[in-house]
């Protein structure tokens, strides 16, 4: 069935049509239920008493001594420094094994003779220990080794450290 007006042509719905826009509005509408009803709340009131403040003390006025300028042209005193001793450098030597610790716990290598020429780094070693296991101060060691970087803080696992003493690795 065809409605026509003087500009549109209009077709009748059909039953599924209504049953589209009907279920629609009742899901569009189903948001609109009434608000639950407020819920019940009970206040406890505690009335304690107020402290009575305690008055703060009035400082007492302390005359302090005024340390006049020096008059103008004069030098102030120095006292000098006492003369530097020179300490004797810590002599450097062979390496000592004094066994595996935390930090240092990888295998050392040794030449024919036995003096140990180097260190496999492994997971967990850090340089200080490393210098501790083998009784050399860590300045020593980091002249052994001028290719380690970041003074000791940037060693890595399979990291070859020198212990000759007397070569640079």
């Amino acid at each position: 069935m065809r409605i026509r007006s003087s500009q549109h042509s209009f077709r009748a719905a059909g039953p599924s049509t209504a049953i589209l826009v009907s279920g629609i509005l009742v899901l569009g509408l189903s948001g609109c239920a009434a608000a639950p009803a407020p819920a019940v709340v009970t206040a406890t009131v505690v009335v304690t008493q107020t402290p009575t403040p305690t008055p703060t003390p009035t400082p007492t006025p302390v005359e302090v001594p005024l340390i006049p300028n020096p008059p103008k042209g004069s030098a102030p005193t120095t006292t000098p420094n006492a003369a530097a001793i020179p300490v004797a450098p810590i002599p450097e030597g062979p390496a000592t094994d004094l066994g595996a610790t935390a930090g240092a716990e990888g295998s050392a290598a040794s030449n024919g003779a036995g003096a140990l020429q180097t260190y496999t780094v492994v997971e967990g070693d850090d340089f200080f220990a490393i210098a501790q296991r083998f009784d050399v101060p860590v300045q020593q060691l980091l002249r052994m080794n001028p290719s380690v970087p970041g003074l000791g803080e940037d060693i890595y696992i399979n990291d070859v450290i020198n212990l000759d003493w007397t070569t640079k690795r």
